[in-house]
């Protein structure tokens, strides 16, 4: 039909010629043969124009069958020319667009891979991790960060209701997001929801991003970049329990203090020993020969002081000579009843009891008794002012510590109390707050509970009352390493 209708166009002329009236006056045959050449060469062009039409239809229809970026240029077919050109650019556009799907395809591959590897590490490694928002929401925590701090689901919750308002470690968050303050390798001690304590390691570096801040002179003049900003958007928080190996360099530097101590007490105590007896034997014919009056009563008092003397030496001798232990199986219930009874006796105005498991462990029997007695005396007397209402609790539970199992016994009273200024030393050698003590009593049982491979804990409630923690291991052969004394306020 298009054919059809190009000839008719380029037939119209001579056919015009042709189908015109008649003139008024005839034709001249020089005339006649003008118009008839003319009317074959455009009829010849237009038959041309038709077999270069079809023939670029026909190729149109298969472009497979032709390599139209081989195409040359012709000067006989432009027509067919400029349609290959086309038609090449086209074919490369598509596959120019078939390539480019095919790298974004890979390119989301590999996002998607990276993200993955991102969360794997992230999610297994032992460092906890903590990402918070501007505005101190936790945007991201992994499993180490979860057990460092004894909470599950804290995304989306801020960070002072998860870790306390007036915790050390919401103290160093607020400053990193308030102040861009960067805080490397800090210690902090963190108590955890079940009353556990941890020492904890961490680095806190804020999160910062360049915010442009365009100004305006004036109303008619444009936008212009002025200074630029940087902005705190965040905070990022890498944390590290450190509690065991905070106890292992404690214990080191106690026993090496305490062998030290050992050493160099040793001689001097036996020394003193021997001047006591010297002067407690004196003191004694004084008694015996000196009639009734002021050199008898100054003889009691000699003897009286000598004998303190005594003990605190034999106290110290005892605490600072190296334990030999003889191991066996004790009955803790049975030995914390005896242990119950005899202060009992001594204190019959406080109440005490015992509740709790208690299994047996392998341990030296006069050595624990000895430690139990200590800090069952020591509860006793805590809650002497308040006489019938005084109570004393000994319990015992079987927890997990370190992937072992572990006897917890536990002495806690109501009395007023540990003051916060003693907590920390109480269970250093001589150091008491009582006017006849020796200071060697928690000592003793710090060193008892170590020997044993376990720990000593002191800690106050909320409530009033103070509360000494005793760790025992239930295998000694499981043992590893052991704890130093924790003590701290809950």
């Amino acid at each position: 039909m298009l054919a059809e209708y190009l000839i008719n166009i380029a037939l119209a002329p001579a056919l015009a010629v042709t189908r015109a009236p008649a003139p008024a006056r005839p034709i001249s045959p020089v005339g006649f043969g003008i118009a008839a050449a003319f009317g074959l060469v455009i009829l010849g062009i237009v038959v041309l124009a038709v077999i270069a039409i079809r023939k670029l239809l026909r190729d149109s229809n298969d472009p497979g069958d032709r390599d139209w970026s081989a195409l040359n240029a012709s000067a006989e077919n432009p027509s067919a020319f400029m349609a290959a050109s086309m038609q090449g650019v086209i074919e490369k556009l598509r596959a120019q667009e078939r390539e480019l799907a095919r790298l974004h395809r890979l390119e989301q591959e590999r996002a998607r891979e990276s993200e993955r590897i991102t969360e794997e590490v992230t999610r297994n490694m032992p460092t906890g991790l903590l990402l918070l928002s501007a505005k101190g929401a936790i945007t991201s925590a992994n499993p180490a960060a979860e057990t460092a701090l004894g909470f599950t689901g804290m995304q989306y919750r801020a960070y002072s209701e998860v870790l306390g308002a007036d915790s050390d470690l919401s103290n160093m968050l607020t400053a990193c997001l308030h102040e861009g303050k960067t805080i490397h390798r800090a210690e902090v001690q963190y108590i955890k929801p079940n009353g556990d304590v941890r020492q904890l390691g961490v680095t806190i570096s804020p999160i910062k991003r360049a915010v442009p801040n365009y100004s305006r002179p004036n109303t008619d003049a444009p936008i212009a970049l002025a200074t630029t900003d940087i902005k705190v958007i965040g905070a990022l928080c890498l944390m590290s329990d450190l509690t065991e190996l905070t106890d292992l360099q404690r214990q080191i530097r106690w026993k090496e203090n305490l062998a030290t101590l050992g050493e160099m007490s040793a001689g001097i105590a036996h020394e003193f020993k021997n001047a006591l007896a010297t002067i407690s034997g004196y003191a004694q014919m004084i008694r015996h020969e000196a009639p009734a009056g002021d050199l008898l009563e100054n003889s009691e008092k000699i003897l009286e002081q000598t004998r303190a003397l005594t003990h605190v030496v034999t106290e110290f001798l005892r605490f600072a000579r190296p334990l030999e232990l003889s191991y066996e199986a004790v009955p803790v219930g049975a030995l914390i009843d005896r242990v119950a009874e005899e202060i009992q006796e001594a204190a019959p105005g406080c109440i005490i009891r015992a509740e709790g498991d208690f299994l047996e462990i392998p341990c030296d029997e006069a050595l624990l008794r000895q430690a139990l007695l200590n800090l069952t005396r020591n509860a006793a007397e805590a809650v002497r002012d308040r006489g019938s209402a005084g109570r004393v609790t000994i319990s015992g539970s079987v927890q997990d510590r370190l992937g072992r199992p572990w006897q917890r016994l536990a002495v806690s009273d109501n009395g007023p109390g540990i003051p916060d200024q003693d907590l920390s030393k109480i269970f250093l050698p001589f150091y008491t707050t009582k006017s006849e003590g020796t200071g060697l009593g928690l000592a003793v049982v710090q060193k008892v509970a170590m020997q044993h491979g376990g720990a000593i804990e002191a800690r106050n409630h909320p409530d009033g009352g103070a509360e000494f923690v005793l760790w025992l291991p239930l295998r000694q052969e499981a043992v590893a390493q052991a704890f130093a004394p924790v003590a701290t306020r809950v």
